[in-house]
């Protein structure tokens, strides 16, 4: 019982700890923005390198006179995201 109690207090206290953390910098932000484009990235090379290998044994195993597997699509270059525009300036007052 013990045990229970000091798990739900841990749960608890740490849980209020995580709702009080400050909002990301900017350069955090950007880093963050780019290590999710990154993992993205690694997911379609990684999925493209899957279909190739699922291409591969289906050829060593396909019987004469069945359509060839589909063609896998190659991702494009890694491009990093664009980091967020700065504010835009403030409008010109109106001439009188």
């Amino acid at each position: 019982m013990k045990k229970i109690i000091a798990l739900i207090f841990c749960a608890l206290t740490s849980a209020s700890v995580m709702a009080t953390l400050p909002p990301l910098t900017p350069e955090a932000q950007e880093a963050a923005t780019l290590a999710k484009a990154k993992t993205a990235y690694g997911d379609r090379v990684g999925a493209f390198q899957l279909c190739q290998a699922q291409n591969r044994v289906a050829e060593r195993y396909k019987v004469s006179g069945t359509a060839a597997p589909a063609a896998c699509v190659a991702p494009p270059p890694f491009v990093a995201p664009v980091a967020a525009a700065a504010a835009p300036a403030p409008a010109a007052p109106a001439a009188k």
